[in-house]
């Protein structure tokens, strides 16, 4: 397929500066492009390699006014390209054909919607349902009473528990644990007692879940996954955690039991939470953070223990002059003792 910058400028919403005939038959990035690509610069930090990218044409902001290929100037680089991205590539076909596979195994009263798509070696237990179009890869396991939307994707190896809800437009990549026990015990005398776990795990529409990601269900009542959030690999969610609506959490980040995060929060890569706090909408836990209590909304924290990142930076600044702050302590030690 090829396309001129002018018709994907039109498709994109943007503006072309330079050749609008100029070809386009595929993306890459922009230091792997070659001619006949098209490329983006989101990052001011890779404004450089706009002269020496071999892309026929780069998708840039509103603040790259010319360059020495032709542009397409956006509101959004990187929204424009993932609509880029669309245009060229060939539309995902599952492998796995509508119907249920003559491997798999289904339990009573199991209720399967029109399309879906049911692969080899899944067990579903007694009384769930799966809603249409939706596509449950191989050795997917799925408990009792489990109830899952329409058009969601569960890949490989995929474990999830009893009761648990799944929206529809959902998608669990390979290896995820939905509805694992929650971590609770009760010491007794010198060994540990087990609390049950009663509750269950609900996720809304439109939420995406990684590989090797675990989500506990809740003690009591329901851990909650809110409609748009994007979870990346190798995150722990724990029991009757409350995640707002299109929340990111990026890789190795570690919720613990009954915190509640708002909308729109970012919880970056490594971060933990404890237990029992609450961030408000739009905060922003930078990576490698620990929080430790309660973050108003519209916050950024950074650090361990996390606070605001104007007061973090100042600490970074101070630590850094600790050095030669010695020096001079050493210095004047060494003159009183004279």
């Amino acid at each position: 397929m090829k396309k001129s910058l002018n018709e994907i400028a039109v498709l994109i919403g943007g503006e072309v500066v330079g050749d609008g005939d100029t070809q386009i038959n595929s993306v890459n990035g922009i230091r792997e492009a070659q001619e006949g690509d098209i490329t983006f610069l989101a990052n001011p930090l890779y404004k450089p390699l706009m002269n020496t990218t071999k892309a026929s044409a780069i998708i840039t902001s509103k603040e790259i006014h010319s360059a020495r290929k032709p542009i397409i100037r956006t509101d959004n680089p990187s929204l424009a390209l993932t609509k880029v991205i669309a245009i060229f590539s060939i539309k995902e076909e599952s492998a796995i054909l509508p119907g249920i596979d003559k491997a798999a195994v289904i339990g009573k009263g199991v209720k399967i919607g029109k399309n879906a798509a049911i692969a080899a070696f899944v067990v579903i237990e007694d009384g769930s349902m799966i809603g249409e179009n939706s596509v449950i890869y191989p050795h997917v396991y799925i408990g009792s009473n489990t109830k899952i939307g329409s058009n969601t994707k569960i890949y490989p190896s995929v474990t999830i528990r009893e009761n648990t809800i799944i929206g529809s437009s959902v998608t669990i990549h390979a290896n995820s644990v939905i509805g694992s026990d929650g971590f609770g015990y009760v010491q007794a005398g010198e060994s540990y007692q087990k609390i049950p776990q009663t509750g269950i795990v609900v996720i809304e529409d439109d939420v995406e879940i990684g590989s090797n990601v675990s989500i506990d269900k809740a003690r009591f009542g329901k851990t909650l996954i809110g409609k748009g959030t994007k979870i990346d690999n190798l995150v722990q969610i724990a029991h009757n955690v409350r995640i707002g609506s299109n929340t990111i959490i990026v890789s190795q980040a570690g919720i613990s039991g009954s915190s509640r995060l708002g909308k729109n929060v970012t919880i970056a890569g490594q971060a933990g939470i404890v237990g029992h706090v609450e961030l408000g909408d739009n905060v922003i836990v930078a990576a490698q953070s620990g929080v430790t209590k309660s973050v108003s909304e519209n916050t950024i924290v950074l650090g361990s223990p996390a606070s605001s990142i104007s007061e973090q930076k100042r600490i970074f600044a101070a630590l850094h002059k600790l050095p030669g702050l010695l020096k001079v302590v050493k210095a004047l030690k060494d003159k009183i003792l004279k």
